[in-house]
């Protein structure tokens, strides 16, 4: 099942965006600063080499193949006015020569900055709603509307949390097996639920003993955890694996949101402030800084005490640091 699976994920069609395998690194500095516990790594998906980097890079590279061969001639997507993953889909339609139309919840900013300064130097045509409710109904709009116009959109999901975008992370969970000894425990920031549902099909169809922790950026536990499941569903139907679901262990806390998203907790802020004294690593407020909260609390009160080894998985989003 294995060889089979890697060879099917191999061929999965792609868009260059200029990836390569990113690096593994210790840190070492952290971990001393918590007075032991277990080996800390991490995997800089931050470096993936497009667009300031990110998990979305991984996940778009799959979808806009997809969207490409479909002969879409504009992407449209959501996300917040700070969206990694909006400024992700902005750069790959700019790559591909397409149109991007974004749905984005906020208001406006007056001098755009962060992701959003982004946005706007990509080109990409922004639409503002007051809230998340809205978004999947102007997304519906926006499509009906290009579609009149004769254009040829591409809707893709918040997050592109969609079965191919999370076999992404089915990829990039093997790419870690070339790279090291496999971790007891990978720790991450899940919110959409497409990271967490690759990493955990691809911990299941490796049959590695790897325990996979999402650490809520917003949403319950089991409202992400309802959506991961459903996903890595779809992963196993994708890869004629029926039983993956089954088999797959999903766990998410959610004690580490605060007061919601993309506000920053104590917790988080001094998550930040370690990595970047103790090792020289970047953190971003709305996500990897909260999840990294939830790693430094886990080896603090020993919940990590069995692990010998765990990996961080930087998702990115580092722009938001200058919002």
């Amino acid at each position: 099942m294995l060889d089979g699976a890697r060879d099917y994920l191999s061929r999965l069609p792609t868009v260059d965006l200029g990836q390569w395998v990113t690096p593994v690194q210790e840190l070492t500095g952290l971990r001393d600063a918590l007075g032991g516990g277990p080996r800390l790594f991490v995997k800089r998906d931050d470096l993936l080499g497009f667009a300031f980097g990110g998990n979305k890079v991984r996940k778009l590279a799959l979808v806009a193949a997809r969207a490409r061969a479909e002969g879409a001639d504009t992407l449209v997507t959501t996300g917040g006015v700070q969206s990694n993953h909006a400024r992700v889909t902005a750069a790959v339609a700019a790559r591909l020569g397409m149109r991007c139309v974004l749905v984005l919840n906020g208001t406006p900013p007056p001098h755009p900055t962060g992701n959003a300064r982004l946005v706007e130097l990509l080109g990409a045509e922004v639409l503002y709603v007051a809230s998340r409710a809205e978004r999947s109904p102007a997304m519906g709009a926006v499509v009906e509307r290009l579609t009149d116009e004769g254009r040829r959109p591409f809707m893709i999901p918040l997050g592109a949390s969609t079965p191919l975008g999370a076999l992404a992370y089915a990829q990039a969970f093997f790419e870690v097996m070339d790279q090291l000894p496999l971790p007891d425990v990978v720790v991450h920031s899940t919110s959409s639920g497409g990271t967490q549902a690759g990493l955990v099909a691809g911990v299941a169809l490796s049959g590695a003993a790897v325990r996979v922790m999402g650490i809520s950026a917003d949403d319950p536990a089991a409202a992400i955890g309802g959506h991961v499941r459903g996903l890595v569903d779809q992963v196993g139907e994708a890869l004629q694996v029926r039983d993956l679901a089954a088999r797959a262990r999903i766990e998410i806390d959610d004690a580490f949101v605060g007061q919601g998203y993309g506000i920053p907790t104590p917790a988080s802020e001094e998550a930040t402030r370690l990595l970047a004294s103790r090792d020289g690593l970047f953190l971003d407020p709305t996500y990897t800084a909260k999840a990294m909260a939830g790693l430094i609390a886990y080896v603090r009160d020993g919940r990590l005490r069995e692990a010998r080894t765990v990996l961080f998985w930087h998702t990115g989003g580092l722009p938001g640091l200058f919002a």
